[in-house]
């Protein structure tokens, strides 16, 4: 059956400061003399209050987490032309999936964030965690979060939502309006639902008519075992009780192919793995890149990444995108029988793609012509071997122009922005550029031409 609605995308400013609510059973009242009563009666007793839904919001709620955003957003002009900016605050829910941090949440939440803040229940856990975004995939609003301490974090099992029944209980929790950890009752009171909102096309959804409200966007929705089937998305803004989620069994196959894929980490180490059985082993070393430069050697076996073994590619990839480009990591491996311990340096994957395809890397730096003051690219770093090499680049140059075709001249002057330029082009594409280099090498471009000189050459992109 297919259902068309007009609905609305959960997220929500935030109105309310966080305010938590304990997540822990009551406990048996005291009397006045500090002596304890006598159990209460088999009528009365907590025994019979503690029905499958208590429990089951029980056990999920330390998992489920308030999320605040903090965004800039353009509001007009001023009378001078200039852009006026605002900062504003949103809020949303989430769940917390596996152990190490990972969260999961609708991509709405934290679209367009700058500052993301994740809090549990504050009487469990009071820590405000910095929230780095890993991935997310936009056509299905989903995106996954990455926070961190040094104890794991609890989770919400995944159930599965393949055997969802008409008039199932179910829970949703979230944090509507700012009221962190509600909980909501109701029942599935559909399934494969259809629904657009925006531009976006939702199809195979969960309707349920427990209470979901903006702010409950990115919670769970959970069984009456606890177990995470579903993921609150979208309200019916015209109707009362009738609220849509993403089945778990679609989040696990956007989490496989897209969220946890190898090519959503930001962190680069400049080495290829290769699996037999249980064994990772190093089988392509990028020449001057950080592996080569901790000491990898082709052949080696990683043991564990960062403080966690890996006996996978799948383990390896996970533990990956949880590393912040940056970072300086732990790596284990055997060579030969003999365990080695590393200190693996990171670059950001866009440093790594620009440093893989030409072979250099760049820092945007200001410059004088000795009237006014740009930026340029200087070289920092070029790979032996690489295209940029054989032009006879080297650090210390300052990259000009960049034109392909004589057409779409490169005028960004950040690192970032090359790199994507770059990654727009085909394989073997010939890039020509004017460089300058400082005649006295001492990191300054002046305009005087008899201490700079301009360089014109083509670079062949690998």
């Amino acid at each position: 059956m297919m259902l068309s609605v007009r609905a609305a995308l959960l997220g929500s400013l935030l109105a309310l400061s966080p305010c938590a609510s304990a997540g822990i059973a009551p406990q048996e009242p005291i009397d006045p003399q500090g002596t304890e009563r006598s159990p209460r009666s088999e009528l009365g007793g907590l025994g019979n209050r503690r029905t499958p839904e208590v429990l089951a919001a029980q056990a999920a709620r330390p998992a489920v987490v308030y999320i605040e955003t903090d965004q800039v957003v353009a509001v007009g002009y001023n009378l001078f032309g200039q852009r006026v900016l605002r900062e504003n605050k949103s809020s949303g829910s989430g769940a917390v999936i596996f152990d190490d941090g990972f969260v999961v949440t609708n991509f709405h939440v934290i679209r367009g964030a700058n500052k993301i803040t994740v809090y549990f229940d504050k009487e469990l856990d009071p820590t405000p965690y910095s929230a780095r975004l890993v991935s997310a995939v936009e056509s299905e609003d989903l995106a996954l979060l990455k926070i961190e301490r040094d104890e794991p974090f609890p989770t919400i099992p995944m159930g599965t939502s393949s055997d969802l029944m008409i008039a199932e209980p179910v829970l949703a929790i979230g944090n509507p309006f700012g009221q962190t950890l509600t909980v909501s009752r109701g029942i599935i009171s559909g399934l494969h639902r259809y629904l657009e909102v925006g531009n976006l096309q939702f199809q195979g959804l969960i309707q349920t008519d427990a209470s979901i409200n903006p702010g409950n966007s990115g919670g769970p929705l959970i069984n009456i075992n606890g177990e995470l089937i579903g993921i609150n998305t979208a309200m019916n803004a015209q109707a009362e009780n009738i609220g849509f989620a993403i089945p778990v069994d679609r989040l696990r196959q956007v989490l496989e192919q897209s969220l946890l894929s190898p090519s959503q980490a930001q962190a680069w180490f400049g080495l290829e793995l290769g699996q037999e059985g249980k064994s990772l082993e190093v089988v392509r070393l990028l020449a001057d890149a950080p592996a080569e430069r901790a000491g990898v050697r082709i052949g080696d076996r990683v043991v564990a990444l960062a403080g966690r073994n890996v006996t996978s590619l799948e383990d390896y990839n996970r533990q990956r995108l949880a590393i912040a480009p940056g970072e300086t990591v732990a790596l284990s491996v055997d060579r030969g029988g003999a365990q080695l311990a590393l200190e693996l340096g990171t670059w950001h994957r866009l440093e790594g793609y620009l440093f893989e395809r030409a072979g250099l890397r760049v820092s945007s730096i200001p410059v004088s012509d000795g009237r006014n003051v740009y930026k340029l690219l200087r070289l920092t770093d070029v790979r032996r071997d690489s295209p940029a090499a054989k032009l006879g680049l080297q650090p210390g140059d300052f990259i000009d122009t960049l034109l392909v075709n004589g057409r779409r001249p490169f005028v960004s002057r950040t690192p970032q922005d090359l790199a994507i330029y770059l990654s727009q082009l085909p394989q073997r594409t010939s890039v020509e550029l004017d460089v300058w280099r400082d005649s006295n090498q001492n990191g300054q471009l002046e305009g005087d031409s008899q201490r700079s000189e301009l360089m014109r050459g083509t670079l062949e992109l690998e």
